[in-house]
């Protein structure tokens, strides 16, 4: 019984938090801005895309973690027939530094019947600090620089592939809201066409009773009034595929809203698409190239290449590590004695170094190969904001022409009842007039459904979510 009254409950939450949400939505109109800040500030692929950021963040953590200071104690001791052969303790605690110098302190003390003379060591132990320089390899760079360089260039490289998973996000949602617009104002417009239809229809029903006009009207006046429908039909299975597509853009929080059929997209879109999608006022293509996150990233990812090539060259040289430790009693570390040390050297230098000469080789092709694509999306990226900027003037002036087109069918349309009225016309005329008023609606609406798509690709080549 408890678990039916949970579940319940947790049904009347979850319907409650959903019906909340839903409520933001309960307008006429949903309107271009607001519909892309939803997307923005909810969708799951942008916060996916924040993610990366995060991570980016996490590895860098992990890199500089190579330097951090280490303890390490080392605890070994026999027992054996009541004698303690052997008791070695070593401890030490390691500061490795930026240039692969490493500072260390360390107490070591030993005790026990069968001990190694090599361990041998006074009653208190013995103390020591001292430093291990690499000279050859790992001087001026080395894996653990390699990696903090590296993690700060990704870093750098996630924001800009942040950016431009954002604008494939928003560009997607443009879309859809631009099909669901598109496709709102055709079924609009067969309705009020149909409704037009019916209404002519019970005027030549009047006309023929009163022996006017003759029955055949009747009949192309209902095939009219057929076709209108046909249309209407496929123009609002269109509106609906074109609103269930918008809805997968459409979140609030971490719940998916289904838009309402009630709801209306805007229709004064030209005024302010150039103010959502940041696409207008476009001077100089070089500037825009500049901050372009296609190309940030591509340079990214090539001094992410060269930090490489650095590690490969300096894998040329040979290792050499030259270590100096102090040592002395604990109860003497205020005596220095320039003769109490331990010194170390450690050298090993490959005869052919062709793994070495092999490895850096290719990092310079990888570098080659990444530059020769950055001067190719570069040229490319400039051509295709300059080719778009010209299909949004050349769709711009193409709208303007179909306006004063659809003006003047409508004229046409108008003066041909008007003669209708009086007796001079057919409906055959009429009905011709419309319909190529239709085609030009239609073609209206296409075109200027074009030129909101033409907005979003350059939206979309500029790359600027923001």
């Amino acid at each position: 019984m408890k678990n039916i009254k949970r579940l319940i409950a947790l049904c009347a939450l979850l319907l409650f938090s959903t019906n909340a949400h839903t409520q933001e939505l309960n307008k006429d109109v949903l309107s271009f801005d607001e519909y892309l800040g939803y997307v923005k500030k909810y969708h799951p692929v942008l916060k996916r895309a924040n993610l990366e950021l995060s991570k980016a963040q996490a590895a860098l953590l992990q890199a500089r973690g190579g330097f951090d200071p280490k303890i390490e104690v080392d605890y070994d001791t026999k027992q054996f027939k009541d004698k303690e052969y052997y008791s070695l303790l070593s401890s030490s605690f390691k500061i490795p530094t930026w240039y692969g110098i490493e500072i260390k302190a360390a107490f070591d003390n030993s005790e026990g019947v069968y001990l190694n003379p090599q361990n041998t060591l006074p009653n208190a132990g013995l103390t020591s600090l001292g430093v291990t320089v690499p000279i050859g390899q790992g001087l001026f760079i080395n894996q653990r620089m390699a990696d903090v360089r590296s993690a700060k260039l990704q870093q750098q490289l996630s924001v800009a592939e942040r950016r431009i998973q954002a604008v494939a996000v928003l560009y997607d949602a443009s879309a859809a809201y631009f099909n669901w617009l598109k496709a709102f104002q055709e079924a609009r417009m067969y309705t009020d066409y149909l409704t037009y239809a019916e209404e002519r229809y019970k005027n030549i029903l009047t006309l023929i009773d009163r022996g006017d006009k003759p029955a055949i009207d009747s009949v192309e006046s209902g095939i009219t009034i057929k076709s209108r429908k046909m249309s209407l039909l496929d123009a609002k299975l269109k509106l609906t595929k074109a609103r269930l597509e918008l809805s997968n853009y459409l979140w609030i929080e971490d719940v998916p809203v289904e838009v309402r059929e009630t709801l209306a997209p805007q229709e004064n879109l030209s005024a302010i698409i150039d103010e959502s999608l940041i696409s207008g006022g476009i001077v100089q293509t070089d500037s825009i190239l500049a901050n372009h996150p296609k190309l940030q990233a591509l340079e990214t990812k090539i001094s992410i290449l060269d930090v490489e090539r650095k590690l490969k060259a300096n894998m040329l040289l040979p290792k050499l590590n030259v270590g100096y430790h102090y040592i002395s009693e604990p109860s003497y570390v205020d005596r220095f004695r320039m003769e109490d040390y331990k010194f170390a050297v450690n050298f090993s230098f490959p005869i052919f170094l062709r793994k070495e000469r092999g490895a850096l080789k290719l990092a310079k092709i990888k570098i080659q190969d990444a530059s020769l694509q950055l001067t190719q999306e570069r040229l490319q990226l400039k051509n295709k904001i300059d080719a778009q900027q010209a299909e949004i003037s050349a769709v711009g002036q193409q709208r303007e022409v179909i306006s004063g087109l659809v003006n003047d069918y409508s004229t046409m349309l108008k003066s041909e009842e008007r003669l209708f009225s009086f007796g001079e016309s057919s409906f055959f005329l009429i009905n011709t007039r419309e319909n190529n008023l239709i085609s030009a609606r239609l073609q209206q609406i296409s075109l200027e459904n074009r030129y909101f798509f033409s907005k979003a690709d350059l939206f979309k080549l500029l790359a600027n979510p923001d």
